[in-house]
């Protein structure tokens, strides 16, 4: 069975910046999209970006636009997130998922592998 793990989360002020990983164990991540999901308590599952295979397609969604960096190392079977200029509302759990396919999407459903997640918290 496919195995993502999330880490780097944390409690960081308002400004401040975190970069999470999602590594990957029994399997090889370069034949996976990837998609990174957060969810806020009482608030549902928001896709907030994605990168494609090779890392030459990425996509995010317009909150996080210009602030989040998502990247791949395929050679270390991990994904990251960098996110700067972090805001309060940012503050939610945050999973990686994988999808077999060249592509990436951050459309939750399509995704059948997920990690465990990492809380990140913006307060000050």
């Amino acid at each position: 069975q496919l195995q993502l793990v999330e880490s780097g989360g944390g409690l960081v002020q308002p400004g401040g910046s975190l970069r999470l990983s999602c590594a990957a164990s029994r399997f090889t991540l370069e034949y996976y999209s990837i998609g990174w999901f957060r969810q806020a308590p009482g608030k549902d599952r928001e896709g907030v970006s994605c990168i494609s295979t090779s890392g030459g397609s990425t996509n995010y969604a317009d909150s996080v636009k210009g602030r989040f960096t998502i990247s791949r190392d395929n050679a270390k079977n991990t994904v990251y997130l960098q996110m700067n200029s972090l805001k309060p509302e940012d503050t939610a759990v945050y999973y990686c998922a994988a999808l077999r396919q060249r592509l990436c999407t951050t459309r939750g459903a399509d995704f059948g592998s997920w990690g465990q997640g990492t809380q990140v918290t913006v307060s000050s």
